[in-house]
């Protein structure tokens, strides 16, 4: 494993973490295989080779599924509150590892230290979450309509489940997951992004050692690495009851139909096009703060990023001045340098897919009026760094029905009531994230009523990036339905049954039939 020497502590991060040149392949804890195959990790942030990490084979994967299978069969019977301590002692560990794991993050994902340090922190809260739910998971009791028999509803774990994550949550959304499917009983097989593969390695390095202090099956936490044949390993595997998927809705069409096809289960976080309405009533300061953060928070590659501003006419200028001037303050460069804004895209192909949207806003009738462009020369060899930009558009625009997955903010203009607002915000295909700013509470209700947002998540006063664990984090539409993190989404986790108990000597049939004997 090649590492690259930059003066911001990767080497030493990367030995606090454990990863060593013999850990990069296939593990299903402490046990690791090793593949002809290799795919790259090359750091946005300044271009150099990471590392080279094997890729799994198919003889990998079985190994790697008939050891989860074999874990599955003690883990299920370990009562809940136990499965929440292991949960807890991961916690712990990911407070002591937090910065060497955030600033990984940060490097092999491009987001900056301060999001890196967010996302392990995120981590930490549904491992916080997760163990409080090990005591809660409950089920519902009924009346029978048969007298003297008990009714109930309870849930059971899956077993397998698989999850693939994307590059842009290299180890939140991992966590997300596992936190709750471990406390449910499952065991997890994962295939994170073959472009951030290291920060997998080290995450699984960090849960095995909290198993292995257990004595506690490896195969409760496993890892594979390569590309969509791996991942396509998974959503083909009847042994794997669940497929949670998260990346583009391309991606996740493909998924759906290949699980549903065998009538497995997925829960699917795809993409989002999400707008803040700013209505006559708004605080503008606010608005600039949410917008702005929303759009280029993650160099515009989160799911939940802003990629419209919906504003009234009547504060348009006002709203787009304030807006533009912020921009001008934005800082580019190296994400692990505290003083700058905006880091790097994750590679080459992204910036090209930048290029392409802007080129296209201005063929289909758009205004450009905060430049884009790519950034080079010194600090910037990598060729990931791009200006954050705004467009003057209109919503019928094609490339504004799709999402870019890079800073460029869309300026769309309503007249009349909220409700023109409302109209252009759910005319897209996503619906992942919404907002509005107001202060006038018949609009904020609107906003939130069934004629409001069609999106999973609708905010009010806040922008559209930055959800909370303790809710349900999802969308509708071909943002693809499901819910993971806080609420009830543990449930997908689990089967639902429901159980009869007759404590009689006597056996009634239902609907009053007869049959005597």
């Amino acid at each position: 494993m090649a590492v690259s020497l930059i003066d911001f502590g990767i080497q030493e991060a990367l030995q606090q973490l454990g990863i060593e040149l013999h850990n990069k392949g296939t593990s299903t804890g402490s046990t690791w295989y090793s593949s002809e195959e290799e795919i790259t990790s090359f750091s946005p942030v300044d271009g150099k080779l990471i590392a080279e990490v094997e890729s799994t084979s198919i003889d990998d994967y079985e190994k790697v599924i008939e050891t989860a299978a074999e874990a599955y069969k003690l883990w299920r019977v370990q009562p809940a509150p136990l499965r929440g301590d292991i949960v807890r002692q991961f916690g712990e560990a990911l407070r002591k590892l937090k910065e060497p794991l955030g600033k990984l993050v940060s490097y092999e994902m491009g987001k900056s230290y301060q999001e890196g340090l967010g996302e392990v922190q995120e981590m930490i809260d549904i491992c916080d979450f997760a163990v409080g739910l090990s005591r809660q998971l409950h089920g519902f009791t009924m009346h029978s309509e048969r007298p003297g028999h008990r009714m109930y509803e309870q849930y059971h774990p899956l077993g397998i489940v698989g999850i693939i994550s994307a590059f842009n949550f290299p180890v939140a959304v991992w966590a997300w997951n596992t936190a709750l499917a471990w406390i449910c009983g499952d065991v997890c097989v994962w295939k994170p992004s073959e472009k951030t593969p290291l920060c997998g390695i080290a995450c699984q390095h960090i849960i095995a050692k909290v198993l292995r202090d257990n004595q506690l099956p490896e195969g409760i936490s496993c890892l594979i690495n390569g590309n969509y044949k791996v991942g396509e390993m998974m959503t083909t595997d009847k042994r794997i009851p669940l497929i949670s998927a998260t990346g583009s809705t391309r991606m996740g069409k493909i998924v759906a139909a290949t699980v549903g096809q065998r009538l497995g289960k997925s829960l699917l976080e795809l993409g989002g096009n999400n707008a803040i309405i700013v209505t006559p009533d708004a605080d503008i300061k606010m608005t600039v703060i949410g917008a702005v953060f929303g759009a280029v928070g993650t160099a515009g590659q989160r799911c939940t990023s802003t990629r419209r501003l919906i504003i009234h006419e009547d504060v348009y200028d006002a709203v787009k001045n304030a807006v533009v001037d912020a921009y001008k303050q934005l800082k580019i460069g190296n994400p692990l340098d505290e003083n700058n804004h905006v880091g790097p895209l994750i590679d080459t192909d992204a910036v090209n897919g930048y290029k392409n949207a802007l080129q296209k806003v201005v063929d289909q009738g758009g205004n450009i009026i905060v430049e884009g462009g790519v950034l080079s020369g010194d600090g910037y060899e990598s060729g990931c760094y791009v200006k954050p930009a705004i467009a003057e558009a209109n919503n019928s625009f094609e490339i504004v029905q799709h999402e870019t997955f890079a800073p460029v903010l869309y300026l769309l203009k309503y007249s009349g009531s909220v409700e023109n607002a409302i109209d252009i915000q759910n005319g897209v295909a996503q619906g992942l994230s919404s907002a509005i700013m107001t202060n006038n509470l018949r609009e904020a209700e609107l906003f939130l009523s069934h004629v409001g947002s069609d999106c999973g998540i609708a905010n009010v006063n806040i922008g559209t990036s930055g959800a909370e664990i303790g809710g349900a984090f999802g969308g509708e539409k071909e943002t693809g339905g499901g819910r993971e993190s806080g609420s009830d989404a543990w449930k997908v986790y689990m089967r639902r049954q429901t159980n009869t108990i007759n404590y009689t000597t006597e056996l009634p049939l239902a609907q009053g039939i007869k049959f005597d004997l």
